[in-house]
């Protein structure tokens, strides 16, 4: 079981050298903030780590917050006018909420924008990670059971 502050072999090791552990540097960020984008970072972050006890968190592309269960779930990224929260595989959930308002012309990621003063449907959210987990979650096993059924060598 990875813990919270754990770095992956993804992140940027230039990126955690000089400022401490990915958690560390989120902490930063949200200090950093100091307005309503710091504050609703830190209530989005809490309700991840609310839905998903195993998620980890990484830093990557210098600076913008990830966490991850067996591969990305969603990254929060701050903006003048706006928190975005990101789901890498946001186009394959399921969204009876209609959580998703941003990015919704791809077909890979969903976002959610979170303007100042918005309220969160803290059940939907976090009915969204979960699913998010249990989607990479799936993706990984069908990717090992096609690896044991290969034959060996080619």
């Amino acid at each position: 079981m990875k813990k919270a502050t754990a770095a992956t072999e993804n992140s940027d090791p230039k990126e955690g050298e000089g400022g401490g552990s990915p958690s560390q540097r989120i902490d930063a960020r949200i200090e950093e903030l100091g307005d309503w984008r710091g504050d609703m970072l830190a209530r989005v972050r809490m309700l991840i780590k609310q839905a998903d006890p195993e998620v980890v968190e990484e830093w990557k592309w210098r600076g913008v917050p990830v966490w991850s269960h067996d591969g990305i779930i969603c990254t929060g990224e701050t903006y003048k006018t706006v928190v975005k929260m990101t789901f890498a595989k946001g186009a394959s959930l399921e969204d009876p909420s209609c959580l998703f308002n941003a990015s919704l012309e791809g077909n890979t990621r969903r976002a959610i924008d979170f303007e100042e003063g918005a309220t969160i449907d803290e059940g939907a959210l976090k009915a969204l990670i979960r699913a998010a987990v249990a989607l990479n979650a799936s993706v990984r096993a069908a990717a090992r059971a096609r690896s044991r059924k290969s034959p060996k060598g080619i």
